[in-house]
């Protein structure tokens, strides 16, 4: 590998898109926030689709974009199918061990309820579970899509059931209505401007730095979209509302594969890499089970640091299995 001008130009490109497509998603979440303040739309129902979609958006603006792309031929299937789908897993791994462990070892010891299990956790394993059984043929085709979508839908119907109405918005102030309103739209425009830009050089980085194209999306979109959750980590931590923090973890871990991959493939079908089917689904999965297991059979159903530091451990493992294992793959 040689770092020619070309190279480090596309590079640049790279980072300037990915910092554009996050502090977009953010400042479209807040904005969005404060038009459904001024309409008084309810609680729940904002927590559920600004909130839960919200923290999201980096991973769904990316794989929108990649599939008009893959659908129109402008964008090559293989490549931006690994890209994408590297990206989304990535960012969900993240979240699911590196953040979650960053805020119990911040916070000290996180009581865990038997609702959270029973309405988030479970919810996710299963979305984790679903996610794999689809594409462990190497494809999400759209009917695969359809499904996830369905899933993630069928969620949020039962959410909505028999949830409180009582959700802890972020909090903030009503700003002018039409200039929020504009502000959100034009967010959620440079949001897809950035993923398609991103997207278009990513092809030339994968081709010039020889590792496969989901181990790109695991280090470029993977890492940078996980930075609003980051931000709420360290957010919760200072205001000491772990909980909150906890819930928006595991809620974009249910996102990412239902809505982000299920809309993907709904409107182009993705190739999914073998790392991401033999190593990237199973960690996450056999993790998820085993924390789940902890938490069901332990003595007091509470993560403390051990399990936090833990879970830092397991992200470098993965992350180094991925390095040795699936670097070209």
């Amino acid at each position: 590998m040689v770092l020619t001008p070309d190279l480090l130009t596309s590079l640049a490109i790279v980072v300037v898109s990915l910092y554009t497509l996050v502090t977009a998603a953010e400042r479209a979440v807040s904005s969005s926030l404060a038009v459904a303040r001024h309409f008084d739309v309810p609680d729940v129902l904002v927590g559920m689709t600004v909130l839960a979609l919200g923290t999201s958006l980096p991973e769904l603006g990316a794989n929108v974009v990649a599939s008009v792309g893959i659908a129109t031929g402008s964008l090559d299937y293989t490549v931006t199918s690994a890209v994408v789908v590297g990206g989304n897993v990535g960012s969900s791994t993240v979240q699911q061990f590196l953040l979650v462990g960053v805020l119990v070892l911040g916070y000290g010891r996180i009581d865990v309820p038997d609702s959270f299990l029973r309405e988030s956790y479970v919810p996710m394993v299963g979305a984790l579970a679903l996610a794999l059984a689809l594409a462990w043929d190497g494809t999400l085709s759209g009917l695969d899509g359809g499904v996830l979508l369905v899933a993630y839908l069928a969620y949020a119907g039962y959410s909505y059931r028999t949830r409180e109405r009582a959700v802890a918005l972020p909090p903030g102030e009503r700003g002018p209505l039409r200039r929020e309103a504009v502000v959100a739209v034009g967010s959620l425009v440079l949001v897809l401007a950035s993923a398609s830009l991103l997207l278009w050089v990513i092809g030339s980085v994968v081709e010039a730095l020889e590792l496969g194209g989901s181990m790109v999306g695991v280090l470029t979109i993977g890492v940078a979209a996980a930075l609003p959750e980051l931000s709420t980590v360290l957010d919760a931590t200072r205001r000491r509302t772990p909980h909150v923090a906890l819930g928006v973890l595991v809620g974009s871990n249910l996102v990412n594969p239902l809505v982000g991959l299920g809309l993907g493939a709904v409107i182009s079908g993705y190739h999914v890499p073998d790392p991401v089917v033999f190593w990237d689904f199973p960690v996450k999965l056999l993790v998820a089970v085993a924390l789940l297991a902890y938490l069901r059979l332990g003595p007091d159903r509470a993560l403390t640091r051990r399990e936090g530091s833990y879970l830092v451990v397991a992200y470098l493992v993965y992350l180094s299995g991925r390095l040795l294992v699936f670097t070209t793959a």
